[in-house]
């Protein structure tokens, strides 16, 4: 248990920022949800469009350091290719 006021506050920061991140990657993880099951649905239209919306959810989550950008990049990059893939 923290001791001093400093501790206490930054238990106490680090739990807001908890729950913010928290947030943030449950509405990164429903976007991504969106595009997967567009996808496995097998309309392109709609895939496309759940990934236009996914793309700044994931990178919003990069920048605000919720993802790492890498990761975010992919996780774009990756879901793309799946969606060009069903028009072929």
């Amino acid at each position: 248990m923290a001791n001093t006021t400093s501790a206490k506050k930054a238990t106490r920061k680090i739990a807001r920022r908890t729950a913010v991140n928290k947030a943030r990657r449950s509405r990164v993880r429903t976007f991504v949800r969106q595009v997967e099951e567009a996808i496995a649905s097998g309309d392109q239209a709609a895939a496309a469009a759940a990934l236009k919306a996914a793309q700044p959810e994931l990178m919003r989550a990069a920048t605000k350091g919720v993802l790492h950008a890498n990761t975010a990049s992919r996780k774009v990059s990756r879901l793309a290719q799946r969606v060009k893939s069903l028009s072929a």
